[in-house]
């Protein structure tokens, strides 16, 4: 039998972070089965599933990676997880949006946005945002799987966005995909 781990880390980002703790997974026998790092504001910040012998436990983990000569601190967080993941909550929902946000910077945008997301019922796949010459940008990925009309949310969005001076985007997955992606 197996175990199965979810690990988060953040750290003040340097080269070789991924390197360091992905090595440390590799060492004691690890299989990754999925990874997600980003950096912002220069901290690093990464998680990481993976599958272990049944003998490797999250101290044992954590203890190894506590051996990297790391010139930043690593914050990690180790977790067994009793119940295996379903590889089917991988793939992406038919109905994935995307919406894209932007607008003036001021504090509560994010919390508006997932506000209104939570009162319609829509779930966030993932966020990412960004601030460029005061302007605030946010990327969601969204899954309107519970959403009865896709009309009634567009309308809903556009009110939003009116009161609150955004200008929002909102495509299904598929469009988005096609739109911006570069064929090599």
């Amino acid at each position: 039998m197996s175990t199965q781990m979810i690990i988060s880390v953040m750290s003040k980002d340097r080269t070789g972070i991924v390197a360091d703790i992905t090595g440390a997974v590799y060492e004691l026998g690890g299989d990754l089965a999925d990874l997600n790092q980003s950096t912002l504001g220069g901290y690093l910040t990464m998680i990481l599933f993976a599958t272990f012998d049944e003998d490797v436990s999250p101290d044992m983990l954590m203890q190894k990676i506590d051996t990297i000569d790391s010139p930043t601190t690593l914050d990690v967080v180790a977790r067994t997880i009793t119940t295996a993941p379903d590889p089917a909550l991988s793939e992406l929902p038919p109905k994935t949006y995307i919406m894209t946000t932007q607008g003036p910077n001021r504090k509560g945008l994010v919390y508006g946005v997932s506000s209104f997301c939570f009162e319609h019922d829509i779930n966030i796949l993932d966020l990412a945002t960004t601030i460029k010459k005061g302007i605030y940008t946010m990327v969601l990925q969204l899954d309107l799987s519970r959403v009865e009309s896709i009309v009634e949310v567009r309308e809903a969005l556009a009110d939003y966005a009116r009161d609150q001076g955004l200008q929002i985007v909102l495509q299904h997955h598929d469009l988005f995909k096609v739109t911006n992606e570069i064929p090599f």
